[in-house]
């Protein structure tokens, strides 16, 4: 099976990321990205994810209908780096994570993700990379999506 880049969007009024609590990635409305990479996800595999983010039309308009996005409407995005995406349960009690890219991999990837991210123009915080993270955040709606650049689901 084609390994893919994977992403769970949370759509959120405000959201931030605490490393040893200190704040190192904060925005108000728009979205959270926690990203997982595959092994053998490329460059195509992100730049399709970000596409598809930015564009995702998961806010609502005047009528309550979802219509606009975060590029539309200028909001940021908080891209949190989480291997644990790739968490293979299906066999016994404790997650697999072989399917999970190596971290110098995945790190390459995930900053190649985020800098796409700010040339589409949207504000991009992050996380940190191999660190213990605090995420805090307000999920509007509740909305989440999952999303992988293989289009599994």
């Amino acid at each position: 099976m084609r390994k893919t880049v994977r992403a769970v969007v949370q759509r959120v009024t405000q959201a931030r990321v605490e490393v040893d609590h200190v704040t190192v990635g904060n925005i108000e409305a728009g979205v959270l990205v926690f990203l997982g990479v595959g092994h053998g996800d490329t460059e195509k595999d992100a730049d399709y994810l970000v596409e598809k983010i930015v564009n995702l039309r998961i806010f609502e308009d005047e009528k309550g209908k979802m219509s606009s996005s975060i590029l539309n409407l200028g909001l940021g995005a908080l891209v949190v780096p989480q291997f644990t995406i790739w968490g293979d349960c299906r066999k016994g009690r404790r997650p697999s994570f072989s399917q999970a890219a190596p971290p110098e991999m995945a790190e390459q990837m995930y900053e190649y993700f985020v800098r796409k991210m700010n040339d589409m123009k949207v504000p991009t915080e992050k996380g940190r990379f191999q660190a213990t993270m605090d995420v805090h955040l307000i999920n509007d709606g509740p909305v989440t999506l999952l999303l992988d650049s293989g289009k599994l689901f």
